[in-house]
Formats: C-alpha cells, sequence, structure tokens
C-alpha cells in the first residue's frame, strides 16, 4: 500500500521494518528535504507490527508530506491485520502483489515482463521459456529482456529454442552465487553445463558482476549492515543484504578489487572484444572464486 507523492525514476529509497520504528523516527524518515527532493519510504512487514507503531503509521499516511512517497508492505495478515482497513480509510492507494509459486504464476509474470516491453507473443512460448528458464525470477525477466533485445522485439519459439531450450535449471545466479562463495570447482561445472545448454554468455557475466558488486558495496559500508536499514543505501533487497553479507565476510578488500576488474572485463569479453567468450568466462568465474579464496 503506498502513498503516491509524485516521485519519478531513480529516486533515493529508505527501507525499515514497519515494527521497528519509533515516533522520532518515522518524523525523521517523513521529513521534506531541504532542496524538496523526491524520496520513497519503505516499511515492510507492516502485518507484524506491534500497536503503538501501527498508530503512528496510520497517522502518517493520513498527510504525506509533499514529494515523499509512502509504501507499506503488508501480507494481509498477522497481528497488525486491521491495519489494512485503517490505510484504506486513510486514503491509502492499495496494489496487491500475489505471490509467485507456481509454473502458471511464473508464466503470468513472463506474460507481463513482455507486455511491460511492448512485445506480444504466445502461450506456447512463454512456457517454453518458463520451463527452460527455470523457478528463478530475476533470471527469467533478464531472459526476456534480452531475448526482446537481440531479436529486436521480434520474440519467436525458434530464438527460444536458440537460446533456452534445455538448460536444465543452471542459471548466471547459480553460477556468481558458487563463484563468490569460493567454490571454485562448483562454479566452474555449473559454467560448463550453462555453455554446454547454451545460455547466454551475457546473462552469465550480468550475473557474475550483480554479485561482485554486490560484495564490494557490502565491504564499502566499513560495517555490518541492517538488513532493513542499509538496504536501500546498497540498493538491495533485505534478503540480498542478509545473504551477501555473509558472503563478503570472506572477501578481503585486495580481492575485491582484483574481482571488480575481472568482471569488468568478463563483460567488455562478451560483448565482442573476445574471439572465445566461453574462455573469457572461464577465466572470469576461476578468477572470481579463486580470489574468495
Amino acid at each position: 500500500m503506498g502513498l503516491p507523492g509524485g516521485a519519478g525514476d531513480a529516486v533515493p529509497v529508505t527501507r525499515i521494518r514497519a515494527g521497528d520504528v519509533d515516533q522520532s523516527e518515522l518524523v525523521e524518515l517523513l521529513s521534506p528535504s531541504l532542496f524538496a527532493e523526491e524520496r520513497i519510504v519503505v516499511l515492510e512487514s507492516a502485518g507484524e507490527a506491534g500497536k503503538a507503531p501501527v498508530d503512528l503509521i496510520v497517522e502518517a499516511a493520513k498527510n504525506p508530506p509533499d514529494g515523499i512517497t509512502l509504501v507499506i508492505e503488508h501480507s494481509g495478515g498477522g497481528r497488525a491485520k486491521s491495519m489494512v482497513a485503517a490505510l484504506k480509510k486513510a486514503g491509502a492507494a492499495m496494489v496487491e502483489v500475489p505471490t509467485i509459486t507456481s509454473a502458471r504464476d511464473r508464466a503470468d509474470f513472463a506474460k507481463s515482463e513482455f507486455r511491460a516491453q511492448k512485445v506480444r507473443v504466445s502461450d506456447e512460448l512463454v512456457d517454453l521459456l518458463v520451463d527452460s528458464v527455470g523457478k528463478d525470477l530475476r533470471e527469467l525477466a533478464a531472459a526476456i529482456a534480452q531475448l526482446v533485445a537481440d531479436t529486436g522485439g521480434r520474440v519467436d519459439l525458434a530464438a527460444v529454442h536458440r537460446y533456452y531450450a534445455g538448460r536444465a535449471e543452471v542459471t548466471g545466479f547459480e553460477i556468481a552465487d558458487k563463484a563468490v562463495a569460493g567454490q571454485v570447482a562448483a562454479a566452474l561445472e555449473a559454467l560448463r553445463w550453462a555453455q554446454h545448454r547454451g545460455t547466454p554468455h551475457v546473462l552469465i557475466a550480468d550475473a557474475l558482476a550483480d554479485a561482485v558488486h554486490s560484495v564490494a558495496r557490502i565491504r564499502g559500508l566499513g560495517r555490518t549492515p541492517d538488513q532493513y536499514r542499509d538496504a536501500g543505501e546498497l540498493g538491495m533487497a533485505p534478503w540480498k543484504v542478509k545473504k551477501m553479507t555473509q558472503v563478503a565476510r570472506r572477501w578481503r578488500a585486495e580481492n575485491v578489487a582484483g574481482a571488480l576488474q575481472a568482471v569488468a572485463a568478463a563483460n567488455a569479453d562478451v560483448k565482442g572484444q573476445a574471439a572465445d567468450p566461453d574462455y573469457a568466462l572461464e577465466i572470469a568465474v576461476r578468477r572470481v572464486a579463486t580470489l574468495a579464496g
């Protein structure tokens, strides 16, 4: 549930658990900027908040300051279930976000991604893509974006077969997760299987770069991040902050710098500067996993 405040693209986002806010903190979060800059404040897990924070949030939702978009994430249940009705009464706009668990849900998600790209596709194509890419929605969204970009928006069954059919659930993110965790052999095995199955080089390179940059951002804080309070500054979802914080503990600062160089080179290589992009990716994955220790 949110109250649109005219927020545009690339505005700062602050995330915090709804149950953790007190009056002074909420006032600070919702105070207008000196330069009238737009901001987004996301209060997470509102359904689990206690009575005191719920009362504060509902009152704040009645009259949010100009330039601030207040987003309240609520499951619809929990001990603060009645908060939903109170927010509606306060004038909040409600956006329902269904949980994606089934293949049908993933197919609907894929269709919405194609619609956002203004590309029309058949149900058969969507089902093939979902079956081929797997359950990771990040990978599915990336696959759709890549297909649209590479085909100029003319996505057909042949393109899906060429890029993704038979990938058997090996994703770029799985390879990247193993690499930044220092699992050299496992990362290389996953890479070779993905290459055998025809996973586009750019998806692997982008996932590897994302993982390394996530480690770099967390290390750059100079302290252990709070998965909720620091999520906005880090540009990650809270679950990812928690996950990558554990990974980042194994990394030394000098090794992070080397890994950043490796993924930058890999991205350049797979986008046309290398005669053998498969080899370029193997070098990058091996380098990152070795640096992770």
